[in-house]
């Protein structure tokens, strides 16, 4: 097993799938390097349909440069709404060119505006706004710059061929953007929330500073943990920490720590807990890893859910109302529509509603979470912040092809996962290279 980078293994990617050395490069030298196109499963009406009955205007975005929060944003501010009305169904990275579905509520398609880096095509209409399930997958070309060792990536996509007995394929990680990539610390939110400590929560935002961010970041950071002066942070907190300056200000103006947390945008605040969930996950296939059980196919007790009848076209995806408990009897058979990709080995993302799985599958999930410190039950919350849990698939197949000059990958996944994650496996570089 290679161990994996520092920053990962803070996260819970403990190890790579692949053992061969890395081809080294860069990632997003340039928004184009790295494009992102949704994979649409949405039903949206003609644009001029009753807008009593569709009354969510729905529109495709090509984003250069832009986070789907901040795009979202400007687009609110543009028009002079609140971005609450503004949905979509995945979260795009800034440092790249990114094409999806944006769901606005009440808005008229003569009154969508013009942003900056932005091509805003109207779609339709519907009767509702987008969410998660919406998204069936993402589409990604990705190149490489200055790779040392661009032939590696063939012996690397050898090593993940016998991963995944015949197909290349990764452990299903939550990549590092889930939590932070030079400052990881959202997953720490959110532990800290299950465990109704309110104060840990916000300081775990406002404070631990790492060197991997700016200097003048540090320097607050560092400042508000050694002072609790919140009217003085706020003089040392640059501008561009809004959402932290935010919470100074709550706090300043005598709110509650959780009262600061709450200043968060609703799906930020759900993002804590889910990074928390994330990095359980991320910790209970490490160990999966490190025990030597395999990923494309079950064991004994393992949580297996078939394969959706009715996905899209090229993305195969779980389908939570089809679940099969292995039994020591039923493990060939399971094995058998594991490898024709008509069903998947799972692993909790923890909630109330969670139930184990048994054997060994069981032992690692609940032993990951008596190292942390939780239990199903931690997750009944207040308010946007309460979770049921579900369960994710532990294996990545990606349809991968590969191009030397440049160094390029296409390949599609599933929502939810993450390029990232399959691409540290050819990289093999810090997690900020990516």
């Amino acid at each position: 097993m290679r161990e994996a980078h520092e920053l990962e293994r803070a996260v819970g990617m403990e190890y790579y799938a692949s053992d061969a050395d890395g081809t080294g490069g860069r990632l997003r030298d340039a928004p184009g390097d790295f494009r992102v196109t949704e994979i649409e499963d949405f039903d949206v009406q003609p644009a001029d349909a009753d807008t009593s009955d569709y009354p969510w205007l729905v529109v495709r975005a090509t984003l250069t440069g832009w986070d789907t929060n901040d795009f979202a944003r400007s687009f609110a501010n543009a028009v002079g709404m609140s971005r609450e009305r503004l949905t979509w169904a995945g979260t795009k990275d800034r440092h790249a060119v990114t094409t999806q579905l944006f769901a606005i509520r009440d808005l008229d398609a003569a009154d969508v505006p013009d942003v900056r880096n932005a091509a805003v095509d109207v779609v339709g209409r519907a009767g509702r706004g987008l969410q998660f399930g919406d998204l069936a997958g993402n589409e990604f070309r990705v190149v490489v710059r200055d790779p040392e060792a661009p032939g590696q990536a063939d012996a690397v996509s050898d090593d993940l061929r016998e991963f995944g007995n015949g197909d290349v394929a990764t452990p299903n990680y939550f990549g590092q953007q889930r939590f932070g990539s030079k400052r990881p610390i959202t997953h720490e939110v959110g532990l800290a929330i299950l465990r109704d400590d309110w104060e840990d929560a916000a300081m775990a935002y406002l404070g631990h500073p790492t060197e991997y961010e700016p200097e003048d970041s540090q320097r607050a950071r560092a400042y508000v943990e050694d002072t609790r002066d919140w009217t003085g942070a706020l003089d040392e907190f640059p501008g561009r920490l809004r959402y932290e300056r935010t919470m100074l200000h709550e706090l300043a103006d005598g709110g509650s720590f959780r009262d600061a947390v709450e200043t968060f945008p609703s799906n930020l605040q759900r993002l804590f807990v889910n990074a928390a969930q994330s990095y359980a996950f991320n910790r209970m296939l490490s160990e999966r890893v490190e025990r030597g059980l395999p990923f494309d196919e079950p064991v004994a007790g393992d949580v297996v859910w078939f394969a959706e009848s009715d996905a899209p076209e090229g993305v195969a995806r779980p389908d939570p109302g089809r679940e099969q408990r292995v039994t020591e009897s039923r493990v060939d058979v399971m094995a058998r529509h594991c490898e024709r990709g008509r069903a998947f080995v799972t692993a909790p993302l923890v909630g109330t509603e969670t139930e184990f799985a048994e054997g060994e599958p069981g032992e690692i999930e609940r032993s990951v979470l008596d190292e942390l410190d939780l239990e199903p039950s931690d997750f009944d919350l207040p308010g946007e912040f309460d979770s049921q849990g579900t369960r994710r698939a532990v294996l990545l197949r990606p349809d991968l092809t590969v191009e030397h000059d440049p160094l390029t990958f296409e390949f599609a996944l599933p929502s939810g996962s993450y390029a990232t994650v399959v691409l540290r496996e050819y990289l093999k570089t810090s997690p900020l290279e990516l």
